[in-house]
């Protein structure tokens, strides 16, 4: 367990995890949100930031193996269990930022028959399967919404609030992963399609991605993107 718990701590990035810090502190210092209700929230969030993330990666895991890389079955990554996809930092950011991450699918393209076509399915089986799942809630919250609702009460509400909360944190999860950032499914998907890695200026972007990416966060420049978006979708599964 101790050596477990060491490995963690290694594999934790500190630059995300400050990220993290600044960024529950601002949400704090603006959200004037009762501790009790904080807590509660959070609790209701919990089942839609586990499917999530658990199915994303556990879905570009299963597209590279059916692809033809074992990478993922010997890593032990073709499972729904949600300790083989959930990486701790990028779950509490979901948590408390509002964005996050699992832990990413090693693929070994060299498997592949049709690289860049193979890359650039790997690539949206993530997002994809988020999308499905959102629309597969929205189904089921406004059937219960029709069967109970002349037995509605606290329970059903609760429930309500976490189905919703089910699609709304796919919602962002495919909007997220669809930036086309490195190293998010869109700028892979980008990549295959437009085969960027012949361009001298890829290998420095990709380098250089995670940086972007972080700044993005921290200027709310991902929260402008995403937020309009996801209501657009939101609204659109939900009418």
């Amino acid at each position: 367990m101790k050596e477990k718990f060491k490995n963690l701590l290694r594999n934790i990035n500190p630059t995300m995890l400050i990220i993290i810090l600044i960024l529950l502190g601002r949400n704090m210092l603006n959200g004037g949100e009762h501790p009790g209700d904080w807590f509660y929230d959070k609790l209701v969030i919990l089942p839609g930031i586990i499917i999530g993330l658990t199915f994303h990666e556990a879905a570009h895991g299963y597209a590279s193996y059916l692809l033809g890389d074992p990478t993922p079955k010997l890593q032990g990554r073709l499972s729904l269990n949600p300790i083989k996809h959930i990486d701790p930092v990028g779950f509490i950011a979901l948590l408390i930022a509002g964005f996050g991450w699992g832990i990413p699918v090693q693929i070994d393209p060299n498997y592949y028959k049709h690289k860049r076509r193979d890359e650039f399915i790997v690539s949206i089986a993530g997002v994809t399967v988020n999308f499905l799942i959102a629309v597969a809630f929205s189904f089921l919250l406004k059937f219960l919404a029709r069967e109970v609702a002349a037995s509605y009460s606290t329970i059903w509400e609760i429930t309500f609030e976490i189905i919703l909360y089910i699609i709304s944190i796919n919602i962002v999860l495919m909007i997220f992963n669809l930036l086309p950032v490195p190293p998010l499914d869109g700028f892979g998907m980008l990549t295959q399609v437009f085969d960027l890695r012949k361009y001298s200026w890829y290998y420095t972007l990709y380098q250089n991605g995670q940086f972007i990416l972080m700044t993005m966060i921290i200027f709310s420049v991902t929260r402008i993107i995403i937020s309009p978006i996801h209501e657009i979708i939101l609204n659109w599964l939900l009418a």
